[in-house]
């Protein structure tokens, strides 16, 4: 049965009703019509799960799969990664939001989830699009003062985010590794506990007949580099309390010397980071020989420069993070109203005033901080003359292709059909 067009201005619509609407069944009525309409289009959302698999049965290799978070006028962004997929035949790419970020730009699953799903259709993708919900991340601070609350509070945003079409969930337990215990046992236990816990209340909510890829992480971003011994004792810890017969983690997140966001000097620019390739290879290739996992995950990569990307699937990465650089080229973008920018900026510097660290400059201030604006600005950002978005979006099209080739993603789209199940 031939497939019913839909009106570029009507999914336009659609999607601005999606995440700005001010009447709360306008915008969930909106969310709704846009999955319909997508699955009309042959467009579905789909865990990465068989793809994963197969990296880690070794039956493709050479492979890193992006995954973008979009923190900004997300309907124009997502359009120019399908643009970028469908120009180089990428099937192997993930959207993903963090719980963090959800609070800051103040975008739930539902909304983040029909921006996407509303820009393939725009767009005129077909197949499987992965939605993920990136460093569900425990809380130190409140894990320790009550952390039942705590974890009911993940589960809670995971039940959403799946319902939403999040079939990629990737867990954070690692703010509590102990490294003060004396053996690796000890200092990965807690984080064992945890995403073994989250792990089977995933299972127990997920779709049937599908298996949500779900991911850990050993090393806090920014914190000690991880090794080869750490990702043992997790993954030894971690099986014990999984059990037998519940099926496990599909990747692993580790530490090997990035920052999220970068290291901000104090004119604003970022410092040259130097990433353990090494190390990264070593855990990727255990995690892959030993485990059946696709390899081992990077986050903090996007401000990376241009040369560093083509290593990721050199040394095996199964997947690399990026977030950051896809705000920097918006806000420095010459297509960004200045006009918005000098307001956006005496904003942060009034609103987030406490967030300033002793002997910060206001360069780094404002740069660390300046993510925040996504959410107090979203109408503002949606509201763009037309054609500064267009510019925008044509420039971070660039930028997702160049990722793209880096990655060695061109051309999966066969590989991620002979794979995924719809």
């Amino acid at each position: 049965m031939p497939k019913e067009s839909v009106a570029p201005d009507k999914i336009d619509a659609l999607a601005r009703d999606a995440a700005l609407a001010a009447d709360v069944k306008v915008k969930d009525k909106a969310q709704r019509t846009i999955r319909e309409l997508a699955s009309g289009q042959g467009i579905f959302v789909s865990s990465i799960q068989g793809l994963y698999e197969a990296a880690g049965k070794e039956m493709y290799s050479g492979i890193t799969v992006p995954a973008m978070n979009i923190r900004g006028i997300t309907y124009y962004v997502a359009r120019a990664v399908f643009r970028a997929a469908l120009k180089n035949k990428v099937g192997a790419f993930i959207f993903e939001i963090a719980r963090s970020e959800m609070g800051y730009t103040g975008q739930r699953p539902g909304e983040y989830a029909a921006c996407v799903l509303a820009a393939a259709i725009r767009e005129g993708f077909e197949g499987p699009v992965f939605l993920q919900g990136d460093h569900y991340q425990v809380n130190h601070s409140k894990y320790s003062s009550e952390p039942d609350k705590e974890l009911n509070a993940i589960k809670e945003l995971i039940r959403e985010s799946v319902a939403a079409g999040f079939l990629n969930i990737d867990i954070d337990a690692s703010t509590i590794v102990d490294l003060s215990k004396k053996t690796l046992d000890e200092q990965q236990e807690k984080n064992c506990v945890v995403t073994a816990e989250m792990t089977k209340f995933i299972r127990s909510i997920e779709p049937k007949g599908v298996t949500v890829s779900v991911g850990g992480e050993i090393g806090e971003v920014g914190k000690r580099n991880s090794t080869v011994e750490d990702l043992r004792a997790f993954m030894s810890g971690y099986l014990k309390r999984l059990g037998p017969n519940i099926k496990g983690i599909s990747k692993i997140s580790v530490q090997t010397g990035t920052t999220h966001g970068g290291v901000v000097l104090p004119d604003g620019s970022i410092a040259n980071v130097e990433i353990d390739f090494k190390t990264l290879k070593e855990l990727s290739k255990l995690a892959r020989e030993e485990y059946g996992m696709c390899g081992a995950v990077q986050h903090g990569a996007s401000t990376l420069p241009d040369e560093a990307f083509h290593h990721f699937p050199q040394v095996g990465a199964g997947e690399v993070h990026l977030a950051t650089g896809f705000q920097n080229i918006i806000y420095e973008s010459k297509y960004f109203p200045k006009e918005l920018m000098d307001r956006i900026n005496r904003h942060i510097s009034d609103k987030y005033a406490n967030e300033r660290k002793q002997g910060e400059t206001e360069e780094q201030f404002l740069y660390k901080n300046r993510k925040r604006a996504f959410g107090d600005f979203k109408a503002e950002m949606w509201n763009i003359p037309e054609s500064n978005l267009k510019g925008l979006s044509d420039e971070l099209e660039g930028r997702f292709s160049l990722l793209f080739q880096k990655l060695n993603v061109i051309g999966t789209r066969d590989l991620v059909s002979k794979f995924v199940v719809k």
